[in-house]
């Protein structure tokens, strides 16, 4: 499994990156953080993944390829665990979420790619 972890900071909000993370895995509210339009983005991402079968309301897999995902949802973050999941695959997601200038945290490096990293 291999996640991505998206969130939008209030403007001149900037935080510790990796503790706005574990805040955010266990469901905690963040003072900071943008409330995001959460079924807005669910629904950009069944439009993009619409000939992907839908597993259940937020799972998405791939018969006619590699790759499967399930997106975890908060007021203030999105997260997607992908599962097999080719890299052009999490590119589309990645650029699905900028459009709502939510940035990518990645977990397993750990960094965040936003217009604040050097």
């Amino acid at each position: 499994m291999y996640e991505l972890v998206f969130w939008k900071y209030l403007e001149g909000i900037y935080l510790n990156h990796h503790e706005v993370y574990e805040a955010l895995v266990e469901e905690q509210e963040v003072e900071g953080l943008e409330q995001l339009p959460v079924a807005v983005i669910l629904n950009r991402i069944s439009s993009l993944f619409s000939k992907w079968e839908k597993v259940d309301d937020n799972s998405w897999k791939n018969n006619d390829g590699k790759g499967a995902f399930q997106v975890i949802t908060t007021p203030q973050s999105i997260k997607i665990d992908c599962y097999g999941t080719e890299g052009k695959t999490m590119d589309i997601l990645v650029s699905a979420l900028e459009e709502f200038k939510c940035s990518l945290y990645d977990p397993q490096v750990p960094e965040r790619y936003d217009e604040m990293s050097e």
